[in-house]
């Protein structure tokens, strides 16, 4: 059974279209990642979803309800986390857990049970009695995480939750994403990070408010244009500029001090793009192969829907 189905869902803000003709699926059980560039229309998808916001046209089931006409049977089943979730700052940790489990009505019988299990799940049990807004970013998040599973949801919707936290807040957070599809729990996430869209079972990505490519992201890298050499240089503008004129060159992209060159051949190519840079004068520290990751197929994509 699907967790979500969405046919031809359509939201515009008065001369603006967010979200256009979307139509897409998520099995239950699975965790989707919806990635693409700030304006794409993931979080208006996500308050769509969440029944929080109205489509302008189109249909979306989440867990077999219609958003539109039960949203308030819909908050029951479903765990949602907006980019900004509104913990209360004042209030502590325990406090915050309690509040969320009265507006969930989680039964009284089970609610101190349950903020025990999440507290430890969530490794705050340690910082029970600390008011919220004395949280680091990534406590924050993980109890935002926390109050939002506090009903036992069957599916998450979060919206960039690991955007703006340091690199091991977000391992931990994504640790325990991991151990809730363990236990069957179907996961929508957006994400600004191509790491964490490795994570995903499927990825769908989002341009102008349509889903342009979805799958596996195995499969979605190797939509990357051909075969991929790395070169590093001390004189990168002008490289850049000269690589256009290269025989075997597809496309090119930027990476700080690196040049990432997709070439039909990499094996065959990298030596003649050698000579081809030693005549044009430019220096090469290294030149080598490596295998193009998700995030250079997502740029490439991009840089094609835009020239539609």
């Amino acid at each position: 059974m699907e967790a979500i189905v969405t046919q031809h869902l359509h939201r515009r803000f008065r001369k603006t279209v967010a979200v256009r003709d979307l139509s897409f699926r998520i099995e239950q059980g699975e965790v989707f990642g919806l990635i693409g560039p700030d304006g794409a229309g993931k979080t208006t998808t996500l308050r769509m979803l969440a029944g929080v916001l109205n489509p302008t046209s189109g249909r979306a089931a989440v867990l077999g309800v219609d958003v539109t006409k039960d949203p308030e049977a819909l908050r029951q089943k479903i765990g949602y986390m907006p980019q900004h979730f509104s913990l209360y700052g004042d209030l502590s940790v325990l406090e915050n857990l309690t509040f969320f489990a009265e507006i969930y009505r989680v039964p009284s019988r089970e609610r101190k049970e349950r903020i025990a299990r999440l507290l430890h799940f969530a490794q705050l049990r340690a910082f029970a009695d600390r008011p919220a807004g004395k949280l680091s970013g990534g406590m924050k998040k993980k109890l935002g995480l926390a109050c939002a599973l506090i009903h036992a949801p069957q599916l998450l919707l979060l919206d960039e939750p690991t955007n703006g936290v340091d690199p091991v807040s977000r391992r931990e957070f994504w640790d325990i994403l991991a151990e809730l599809h363990l236990q069957g729990v179907t996961i929508l996430i957006t994400t600004p990070y191509m790491d964490e869209a490795e994570r995903c079972n499927r990825v769908g990505l989002m341009f102008r408010g349509e889903i342009i490519q979805q799958g596996e992201p195995e499969a979605l890298r190797r939509l990357a244009p051909g075969e991929m050499l790395v070169l590093y240089t001390t004189d990168l503008a002008q490289a850049e500029q000269v690589l256009p004129d290269f025989p075997d060159y597809l496309e090119h992209q930027v990476y700080g001090d690196r040049l990432h060159i997709f070439t039909p051949d990499a094996q065959a190519a990298k030596p003649r793009l050698e000579a081809f840079l030693k005549t044009r004068g430019i220096p090469m520290q290294s030149l080598y192969q490596d295998e193009p990751r998700l995030e250079e197929a997502f740029i490439h994509l991009i840089r094609h829907a835009r020239l539609a």
